[in-house]
């Protein structure tokens, strides 16, 4: 009688995350939903990173731990570099999430052949695009024996491949995944508190970014100029002196609203037109519908559809006029938003995101 063969042993994957990586926590809970059961993971840094299992969407027979570990902060001497690489053998594959894991990866380099560690995936996050010479230097060195870089945007893919001088075969570039579906449910009328959409009304949305205040106030000068049912609904902390000094100049301050943010969500699924003071929340705006209008610069062109190229406006004096076109063009918006949104899903959406880094793991994994 033949003797039973043992369960094969859990794939088991190290995330070591950073603490200010922004979105990444989530991307990281992404794959590892994803992955399914049958995969133990080891989560280090950052705080919350991972929903437990059961809680939020994880399947029950996801294993996740927390075990101590060395802190991945601090000088990169070679002790605390050997310490920080003794600790990450075992596993099958290592994944650094971030700027503040680079630490982990430089370990990888510098040790991997002492500790026969696994090899390492490194996922950058939107502020790769920092450019400070020890920043740059610091992954050089850091990415040597990287398995795979993994960068949100062509901006950090041109950076990669320039200033980092990583070859071409090591860069992957997988956008930072959005809940498509959930973006496109369109919420009540009474969804922002204090704010009620009325019938026949039509919103103008943005997002206040960081120094943006000229930027919101040429949009409400180029609200002014639109019938009486456009209303500007500025989510996010904005500079309300000048924004509604400049509404009330132009007498539509009863058209100008500033809702804040609170933890909340832009209310896209309300706004029918979406202007971005920076480069925020485009992907998102896409994903609910909207035609965007925003500047010429910068990644606006680079993930938006074909069809709203022609509202990527180097001015302001040309950001009015072709607020103005979109504004008087129901049919218009509507082909340009569908557009935004059949991109949005072919290309930005979570799951395929996290199916993405299911098969560049799988790929790296031995015996897979």
């Amino acid at each position: 009688m033949n003797a039973a063969r043992p369960a094969p042993r859990p794939v088991r994957i190290l995330h070591c995350l950073s603490p200010e990586a922004g979105a990444i926590p989530a991307r990281c809970a992404s794959v590892i939903e994803a992955l399914g059961a049958g995969v133990e993971h080891t989560i280090v840094g950052g705080e919350g990173a991972a929903r437990p299992a059961g809680a939020g969407g994880l399947p029950a027979g996801v294993g996740i731990a927390r075990p101590p570990f060395p802190p991945l902060a601090g000088r990169p001497w070679p002790g605390r570099l050997k310490r920080l690489a003794a600790a990450m053998a075992g596993y099958d594959l290592l994944c650094s999430w971030g700027a503040g894991a680079l630490d982990a990866a430089l370990a990888q380099t510098l040790f991997a052949d002492v500790y026969r560690l696994a090899p390492l995936v490194h996922h950058e996050d939107a502020a790769a695009a920092e450019a400070r010479p020890r920043s740059v230097l610091m992954r050089r060195i850091a990415l040597g024996r990287t398995a795979a870089l993994v960068v949100p945007s062509r901006a950090a893919e041109r950076i990669a491949l320039g200033q980092w001088q990583q070859p071409r075969g090591r860069v992957r570039l997988i956008p930072q995944g959005i809940d498509t579906a959930a973006l496109a449910a369109i919420p009540r009328r009474d969804a922002v508190p204090g704010l009620v959409k009325r019938r026949g009304e039509l919103w103008l949305g943005t997002l206040a970014a960081p120094g943006g205040a000229a930027a919101l106030v040429a949009l409400v000068r180029a609200l002014a100029a639109l019938p009486e049912q456009w209303q500007l609904v500025i989510a996010g902390e904005a500079e309300r002196a000048p924004i509604m000094a400049a509404a009330e100049a132009c007498a539509i301050d009863h058209r100008v609203h500033l809702i804040g943010s609170s933890g909340r969500a832009p209310p896209f699924g309300l706004f029918d037109l979406f202007a971005p003071v920076g480069g925020d929340a485009i992907r998102e705006a896409m994903a609910a519908g909207l035609p965007v209008l925003a500047p010429s610069e910068g990644e606006a062109a680079e993930l938006l559809a074909s069809e709203n190229a022609a509202f990527l406006a180097p001015s302001e004096e040309e950001r009015a006029a072709a607020l103005a076109r979109l504004a008087s063009d129901d049919a218009l918006r509507r082909r340009v938003g569908e557009a935004n949104r059949g991109k949005a899903r072919a290309e930005f959406d979570e799951r395929r995101m996290a199916a993405r880094l299911v098969a560049l793991y799988r790929g790296l994994l031995p015996g897979r």
